[in-house]
This record gives C-alpha cells, sequence and structure tokens, in this order.
C-alpha cells in the first residue's frame, strides 16, 4: 500500500519547502501585471504561445480576472496555519504558466499522444512514466479538462460529449517524457457496468499511479458517489487532489459556501487529500482558462523545469 507522506507536505519536496514559490521571478500584484515588464520577463520563453501573448494585450483587471478566476476567494482556499508553504494554487507567475506550456506544447521533441484505451487494467500500456488519473461523476467534465490541458496539441482527440456516461474506457495520453495522462470513465449515470472491477483495480494495482485528480462538480459538491470514490482513495492510501469543476455556473456565495463545506470535509475526513482545493470553469476550451491549473499539475508531480 502507498504511503501517501505526511499529511500536509504530500512527498513534493520541491514545492513544500517553497524553493519554487521563493523565485525571484515573483512580483507584486502591480508590478506583476505592468505589459513591459511581463513581455520581457517572458521574451527568454520561447514556447509561449500567439494566444497566451494576446492575453498578456488585455486590460489588467480583465487580465487579472482570467488567469486567475479565484482571486476574489483565495484567502478562502489556504490550508489554516500553513502559509509558510505558499500554497497558493490560484496564483502561479506567469513565468510558471510560460514554463507550464512548454511541457503541455507538442513539438518534435515533445510529443503528445493518444496511446490506447483499455477496459480493464490487465489491458492497460505498459508505460514506464508515472501516471495521473482524473476520475469523477458522469459528466463532471473530466474529459473538457483533460482537452483544455492538450489545447497547444489540437492533433490529440479527446472526445467530449454533452451526454453522461460518454467515456466507457480508460484513455491514456502521453506528455512527452514527463507523464501519461488516464482519462477514466465516470462513475454514478450510465457509467459501466464493470466501473467497479475497472476503476478499483487500476487505482489499487497500478504501481506508477503518482497522483488522482478527483473532479467534483462545484454546483452540488459531494455527492454519495463521489464519497466512495474518497474512501477508495483513502484506502489505498493514494495521494489525490479535488478539483472543483464549473465554477462558472455557480454565484460567489454558492462556491464560497461550497468550498467551505469541500474543505471541512477535507481536513477532517480525509488522510491522503490534498489539503487545498484546485477550481477549474465549465468553460475550458482553450489553455487561457486553466492556465492557472496546468504548472500545479507538474508542481504535483514535482516535475521541474
Amino acid at each position: 500500500m502507498r504511503n501517501p507522506g505526511p499529511r500536509t507536505t504530500v512527498s513534493l519536496p520541491a514545492f513544500c519547502e517553497g524553493r519554487m514559490a521563493a523565485s525571484p521571478l515573483r512580483l507584486g500584484p502591480e508590478k506583476l501585471f505592468e505589459m513591459p515588464a511581463v513581455l520581457g520577463r517572458l521574451s527568454r520563453y520561447q514556447s509561449t504561445s500567439q494566444a497566451f501573448a494576446e492575453v498578456l494585450r488585455l486590460p489588467k483587471q480583465q487580465l487579472r480576472k482570467l488567469l486567475y478566476p479565484l482571486q476574489e476567494v483565495e484567502r478562502y482556499l489556504v490550508p489554516d496555519g500553513r502559509q509558510d508553504l505558499h500554497l497558493r494554487i490560484f496564483n502561479p507567475s506567469l513565468e510558471d504558466i510560460a514554463r507550464a506550456e512548454s511541457v503541455f506544447k507538442a513539438t518534435e521533441r515533445n510529443r503528445i499522444d493518444y496511446v490506447s484505451s483499455a477496459i480493464r487494467k490487465d489491458h492497460a500500456p505498459d508505460l514506464p512514466r508515472p501516471e495521473v488519473c482524473f476520475i469523477g461523476r458522469s459528466n463532471v467534465g473530466k474529459s473538457s479538462l483533460i482537452k483544455a490541458l492538450f489545447s497547444l496539441a489540437p492533433e490529440v482527440e479527446v472526445r467530449i460529449s454533452k451526454t453522461p456516461g460518454h467515456t466507457k474506457k480508460m484513455n491514456f495520453f502521453k506528455v512527452g517524457k514527463h507523464f501519461t495522462v488516464v482519462d477514466m470513465p465516470g462513475y454514478g449515470y450510465r457509467a459501466p457496468e464493470d466501473f467497479a472491477d475497472m476503476v478499483e483495480t487500476y487505482l489499487k494495482e497500478r504501481s506508477n499511479l503518482r497522483r488522482t485528480f478527483l473532479l467534483v462538480d462545484s454546483v452540488v459538491g459531494i455527492q454519495k458517489t463521489d464519497n466512495i470514490a474518497i474512501e477508495m482513495c483513502e484506502e489505498f492510501a493514494l495521494p489525490y487532489v479535488i478539483v472543483l469543476t464549473k465554477i462558472d455556473k455557480s454565484s460567489k456565495g454558492h462556491l464560497l459556501k461550497q468550498v467551505l463545506e469541500i474543505q471541512k470535509y477535507v481536513n477532517t475526513k480525509t488522510q491522503g487529500c490534498f489539503p487545498q482545493l484546485f477550481a477549474v470553469s465549465s468553460k475550458c476550451n482553450c489553455s487561457l482558462t486553466t492556465s492557472h491549473f496546468s504548472p500545479d499539475v507538474l508542481r504535483l508531480l514535482d516535475i521541474t523545469f
């Protein structure tokens, strides 16, 4: 059984010791958004996309809202008493975002491809890279989020559908030589008949699984089926993260209510869950709307540049 590590450190030396957060490139909010300085600092990152460059030209307030969608509620998402960890999940620097692009952008040296699908763990491809998997209720937005992360690799087909239960198999995608992303079938409504055996066996026995992203609909919060998934992660001592989806469909007050309730749940009823929540918009049809998320995927895997 895997050891998820200490409750608050989550076995991430570079991240939890604050080395990444202490980078001299991190500036205060006002200087961060001074466009000449921003463009100058980003000029060293040749991988920065044209779309990202265009966004940098937006008015300061609009840019801040786009890149850091939960800035106004950020103080509610920092674990109590753990300010020393610099866990500002929703405030990656622009340099962090540009670096993350280099990992999620397909090039000749960094191939991002669909690998295969499997209906059972013993059908899964034998891959040497670390794996991260995305699980959640049917139609919670797993495939949409993965498609957004791969937006700089448009040739990679990630099928999405408004019909709940569209994903019936485990779909494997390689991200260069860095890691593999696994899109799991949704549980709950229209889940595959063999879902429990498929997912439970994978989570329990997949030796190179490094992190599980458990997606929860921010509109309805943690449901009974989510509880079962969380209990499974806890039973197998898996390090996992809760990701709130569809935050654009909740009012600020409702979102705060859900955030506080879920954070209390995490603090009192879990051991292996990362102590801070992530959040993404349901309108994640390009890398820009998830730019605050992709750098932290890499941090959670302890991938440096």
